[in-house]
């Protein structure tokens, strides 16, 4: 417990940590700096990274003996750091007031888990696919096309919504448009 500065800190996973204010307002910080801030980061590149990656993948089968089992290690990550983003952006908007700017973008990051998540259980259909070929059971043509077109269009998505977001963010933090 940290006294001096009128804060409680409990310490969590890789220094992590939360603090309570005299106000109450939960902050969650990595080594003293905003989870948020440094987490988008992570869900900036990550989402990107496993649509493509993904999309390779599926569409060329040396690809995906390469790539497969990284592929699906990405998607989890990804999946475990969205909505943990997504907590922690809430809190930093509950420490430092809403804008118009920052509902927006709250309303908008808050559905990337729903974007997200389908790259996972994607990865592991094409994981799964990937085990039947190697045991000389692969999927019929038809159904590797469709889980092909699938991962296309849910990595598009997925990358375009992490980008409304993320320029919703900037927006929200730097009030200024293309423009200005």
């Amino acid at each position: 417990m940290n006294r001096s500065s009128g804060r409680f800190v409990v310490w969590g996973d890789i220094h992590r940590q939360r603090y309570l204010t005299e106000e109450g307002a939960l902050m969650r910080t990595i080594d003293g700096l905003p989870a948020h801030i440094l987490l988008v980061h992570a869900v900036v590149v990550l989402v990107p990274l496993t649509a493509v990656l993904l999309a390779l993948a599926a569409l060329w089968p040396a690809a995906r003996r390469s790539l497969i089992w990284l592929v699906a290690a990405l998607a989890v990550v990804t999946a475990v750091l969205t909505p943990l983003t997504v907590e922690a952006g809430e809190s930093l908007a509950e420490r430092f007031g809403e804008s118009e700017a920052v509902r927006t973008h709250a309303d908008l990051g808050s559905t990337m888990n729903y974007f997200v998540f389908p790259l996972v259980v994607l990865a592991g259909l094409l994981l799964f696919a990937h085990v039947r070929d190697g045991r000389g059971k692969p999927l019929r043509r038809p159904l590797a096309a469709g889980l092909a077109v699938l991962i296309l269009i849910a990595g598009v998505a997925a990358t375009v919504q992490v980008y409304r977001v993320g320029e919703s963010g900037a927006r929200a933090v730097w009030g200024v448009t293309a423009s200005d």
